[in-house]
């Protein structure tokens, strides 16, 4: 049976519920993108997910719960920060990493002895997950590596009948993945980011009153960490705003057709142009969907002006960019 796009009504929510229950994969919208989920607690249906998405068995999902009062189901000596931070952030875009609790599958940490967890700020996603009753393995719902989904049409296009069916939340409202604090090793070296994401180390450490740094080489694995990730098959330059007629000049000397994202065009016929967003949050919404957009024209390259500004989602969007270059060109 071909998977389906279903409107989240009361019907559509119980049948995704049944169908993770049975060990299946859903597609589900979140505020960040959509994931592909899964029982947390069946290692049969996480394991689905890894093959579902090629990804690596040593790379550890996230499991998005109900709401912060399931934490003791899932983390064992949880510390007070976990809690302060719950209670400010949940529902919302950050997953803090915590030691797993004994009846954590293996499959969901890739082996580690610590979890991610978070509760997810979209309508739906919290309604399958009351309806589920327990936590979801949810990483993106695409092929590793590549680029994230932001609407339930890009999660057909990725994995197609690998997934039962697909809950239709509309457009994902922030757009980037979330934040990834590690709280595991509070006593050794602190609240540490492993992935930056719309809520940034300003916001952690007022909530906490004390330092949060930035990602270190002990930290454990976690989503969306490696070098190349989040990227297109076509080839992604990322250039700074004085460059890019120079370069898109050069690569027009060569017979090459460009996709140019930036804030001004360039007058060419061989170069499809689209204005970059100068707002972060403008830019965030569209990031995923405007690299796909331009994966599908058969251009030879993509070049995008670095964006400019400040903020925790000005640099998670760096970081997206540099991952998605990096990672670009496997066609």
């Amino acid at each position: 049976m071909s998977a389906r796009i279903l409107s989240p009504s009361e019907e559509a929510l119980a049948e995704a519920a049944a169908r993770l229950r049975a060990g299946e994969l859903v597609g589900l919208p979140t505020e960040t993108v959509y994931g592909l989920a899964a029982d947390a607690r069946n290692p049969a249906a996480v394991r689905r997910i890894f093959a579902a998405k090629g990804r690596p068995s040593d790379h550890p999902l996230i499991v998005h719960l109900p709401s912060a009062e399931h934490l003791p189901q899932w983390a064992r000596d949880i510390p007070e920060e976990a809690w302060t931070l719950a209670h400010r952030f949940w529902p919302g875009p950050l997953t803090l990493v915590l030691r797993r609790s004994d009846g954590v599958p293996l499959e969901v940490t890739g082996g580690q002895e610590t979890v991610a967890l978070r509760v997810p700020a979209h309508p739906v996603a919290l309604a399958l997950l009351r309806a589920f009753g327990s936590g979801l393995a949810a990483p993106s719902a695409n092929r590793f590596g590549r680029v994230s989904p932001t609407t339930a049409a890009d999660v057909l296009e990725e994995l197609g009948e690998a997934v039962a069916l697909v809950l239709d939340g509309g457009p994902c409202p922030v757009g980037v993945e979330s934040t990834i604090l590690d709280l595991s090793r509070l006593d050794t070296v602190g609240p540490v980011i492993l992935r930056p994401g719309a809520i940034g180390a300003e916001e952690l450490t007022e909530a906490l009153g004390r330092p949060v740094a930035m990602a270190d080489g002990g930290a454990p694995r976690v989503s969306g960490s490696l070098p190349g990730h989040y990227a297109p098959a076509t080839p992604v330059r990322l250039v700074a705003a004085g460059e890019i007629e120079p370069v898109v000049t050069q690569q027009l000397a060569q017979g090459k057709r460009i996709a140019l994202w930036s804030r001004h065009p360039v007058a060419a016929s061989q170069v499809v142009w689209q204005e970059l967003p100068a707002a972060p949050e403008d830019l965030a919404r569209r990031l995923y969907a405007q690299l796909r957009a331009f994966d599908r024209l058969g251009v030879d390259e993509i070049v995008i002006e670095r964006p400019q500004g400040e903020g925790p989602l000005a640099r998670a969007l760096a970081d997206r960019l540099e991952r998605a270059a990096r990672g670009s060109g496997g066609r």
